[in-house]
């Protein structure tokens, strides 16, 4: 019997593990953050993927950066010039949306100027474009196979390194989905 929760169950909060169908691109054992799930569509970041990026030093000024828990990610395809902010900046919850628990989706740059200047600033990942879909189009995704579901949690937004991140969540799944956690990235060494 498949345990595999109903597409009812996609909401804004949830994680999307890309199935091990999805064998190339930018989704290849991508995990999507849900961050808004309505009838007229849904969109996503992908946190689990770091990329290289140089930024205007006006914008951000790497080499003066102090806080430890910034992380940078490819968020998905579209506008991959766009920045989003994801932080555990709970204080910052008036002008930011709260996903999960514990990961707020926001922020406007004087935050993020303060944030990344302190040794002991919030969890940080700047996430550069977004994934998203038309009314119904995750659904049928879902119900094609393409994606698990399972809820999203900070721990894993922020702490579980990101080329652990796919692995991790399918081991704690259980059952088919721990299996599916031990297939080589590289089908040829297997």
């Amino acid at each position: 019997m498949d345990k595999r929760p109903p597409f009812a169950d996609l909401s804004k909060g949830s994680f999307l593990i890309a199935s091990p169908e999805i064998d190339a691109g930018i989704y290849f054992r991508s995990v999507i953050l849900i961050c808004e799930h309505t009838p007229s569509g849904s969109f996503g970041l992908i946190f689990n993927k770091p990329v290289e990026i140089e930024l205007p030093k006006d914008l951000i000024d790497f080499n003066t950066t102090q806080n430890p828990n910034l992380g940078i990610r490819a968020g998905g395809p579209i506008q991959p010039n766009q920045m989003m902010l994801l932080h555990a900046a709970e204080s910052l919850k008036e002008q930011a949306l709260n996903v999960c628990e514990g990961v707020y989706l926001g922020g406007d740059m004087q935050f993020l100027q303060e944030a990344l200047s302190s040794p002991t600033g919030p969890a940080l990942r700047l996430c550069f474009g977004y994934t998203g879909w038309e009314a119904g189009q995750l659904e049928r995704e879902f119900l094609s196979g393409n994606w698990f579901l399972a809820p999203g949690s900070a721990k894993h937004v922020f702490e579980t390194p990101p080329e652990k991140v796919w692995q991790t969540i399918l081991r704690e799944m259980g059952g088919k989905y721990a299996t599916l956690s031990m297939i080589p990235e590289d089908l040829s060494l297997n």
